[in-house]
């Protein structure tokens, strides 16, 4: 079930309805939502339940065993199994194909034909995503950071949850897991604020990612016609249709989340308008950025080791993994690495944390110096976003190579097409600077209340009028 759908239009206020009549009964409310989580991911495809379901009972169980088991050795082996059942799952989905016709192109340079063995099977929505948030609990339990559950209902809540069940955020048992746990009461102003979210992200989402789809394909599907503006063009239209899918459905996810009384955390702070690509990390996917921290990049030792050379394994792990968990493909593997590159002089450096603040907090415009950190980091982030857009590693590079050879060829150049695209972008780029401060633009106004209305009411009529894409999000796919 898409959060731009109809289906989801009626989906949302029933279950809103039908969970608030719910007087107060915990267990009652974690099984309500438990269903209507199944309903609302089996709305796709009812056969990939069982996984979930899997995924849950097995994690659910080595919780209470590890609980139970005092011999470390014992502890391990139940989070081997755990870690072995989820990627297990996940590599057989997400990458079985993908290593399968690695290997056969591995074999194919040295000479040895060899016919690559591929499955038909379909990734199943959000895998990625309910696999790293169920691994949180159970290397959490046995680093002994937080007590295993003895509720079951709630921990399946916890998994399933249908706000970010399909794309995030990615929420940390110890975060999360509690608030299944709790008496919700119903909050006015939070659930106010919970729909000024969703409309916001159904704002990023429909008018702004929706109309770059468009120009995105055109550019990048006739790519060897294009002059190099409009390639240029081509980067900075996916980065916006990237932004605005995917922290669009962050903020419909956190708003959703916030008229049932539950608190997820924050996934995008406005990272276009980071000064380097540490400040960017920080605010861009930002639960996945901090999974990788906390369970990839520390436990191998972090920047607090005895060698550079050390520093340079663990920040390109961190960056080459992460590439590699958002698909099966070398353009994402190079994306994490070129990322990796421009994340390691920061920190060979010790400048990695050198912009912790709101940029020109204290300013309407940033000062020289920030804007020309803004754009170049900006910038070197398009050129990423090129290899993450394109279908393959050719495609990537000679894209790139077509950028490089000038013309100023604008017959194909339809100046309203792009004049309206670039409009839209502009709005959504002030409107976000202007509200930088705030974790949201819709967030606890101070206007006066015909001017909050009237904002209300012009962003639902830019989403109706946009509304007939009915795009999926491309998060979806990992």
């Amino acid at each position: 079930m898409l959060f731009n759908s109809i289906e989801y239009l009626i989906f949302l206020p029933t279950v809103f309805i039908l969970y608030w009549l719910i007087q107060d009964k915990i267990w009652w409310r974690n099984l309500f939502i438990v269903a209507v989580s199944y309903l609302f991911y089996g709305w796709w495809d009812w056969r990939f339940l069982g996984l979930i379901v899997l995924s849950s009972v097995v994690d659910f169980s080595i919780g209470r065993a590890m609980g139970r088991a005092s011999d470390t050795r014992v502890r391990k082996r139940l989070l081997y199994t755990s870690l072995a059942t989820n990627l297990g799952i996940l590599g057989f989905f997400k990458y079985f194909n993908f290593f399968t016709e690695s290997f056969a192109d591995a074999m194919q340079s040295i000479g040895w034909n060899i016919d690559p063995f591929t499955l038909s099977i379909v990734l199943p929505v959000g895998i990625s995503f309910y696999t790293f948030q169920t691994l949180s609990y159970t290397i959490d339990v046995y680093r002994k950071k937080i007590e295993p559950t003895e509720d079951v209902v709630a921990f399946f809540a916890f998994v399933s949850f249908f706000p970010q069940l399909v794309a995030g955020p990615i929420e940390r048992a110890s975060r999360l897991l509690p608030q299944f746990s709790q008496s919700h009461t119903f909050d006015l102003e939070d659930s106010k604020n919970g729909l000024r979210q969703i409309l916001w992200g159904l704002f990023k989402k429909v008018v702004i990612a929706d109309n770059c789809a468009p120009m995105v394909n055109q550019i990048f599907e006739n790519y060897e016609t294009q002059p190099a503006p409009v390639l240029l063009l081509g980067a900075v239209y996916f980065a916006f249709q990237i932004y605005g899918d995917f922290s669009g459905y962050s903020d419909i996810a956190i708003g959703t989340a916030r008229l049932f009384g539950f608190k997820l955390m924050r996934n995008f702070a406005y990272p276009y308008f980071a000064r380097d690509m540490a400040e960017f990390w920080r605010r861009w996917h930002i639960s996945l950025s901090t999974w990788f921290r906390d369970y990839l990049y520390i436990p191998l030792g972090g920047s607090r080791v005895s060698s550079q050379w050390l520093v340079v394994r663990n920040v390109a792990a961190i960056f080459i993994v992460s590439g590699f968990w958002h698909g099966a493909n070398w353009t994402f593997i190079f994306w994490g690495a070129l990322n990796a590159l421009y994340f390691l002089p920061l920190i060979l450096l010790k400048r990695n944390r050198s912009n912790l603040d709101i940029v020109a907090s204290e300013k309407m415009l940033p000062s020289l110096r920030e804007f020309w950190g803004i754009l170049t980091t900006f910038l070197l982030t398009c050129l990423a976003w090129i290899f993450f857009r394109a279908e393959n590693i050719t495609h990537a590079f000679d894209y790139l190579l077509h950028i490089t050879h000038f013309s100023m060829d604008f017959s194909k150049f339809n100046v309203i097409n792009h004049g309206s695209v670039l409009a839209l972008i502009g709005i959504l780029t002030i409107i976000e600077w202007v509200n930088r401060r705030k974790e949201f633009p819709l967030q606890n106004s101070t206007l006066p209340v015909v001017v909050r209305w009237g904002i209300y009411l012009i962003l639902c009529l830019f989403i109706l009028a946009n509304g007939d894409n009915n795009d999926t999000f491309i998060y979806f796919q990992f």
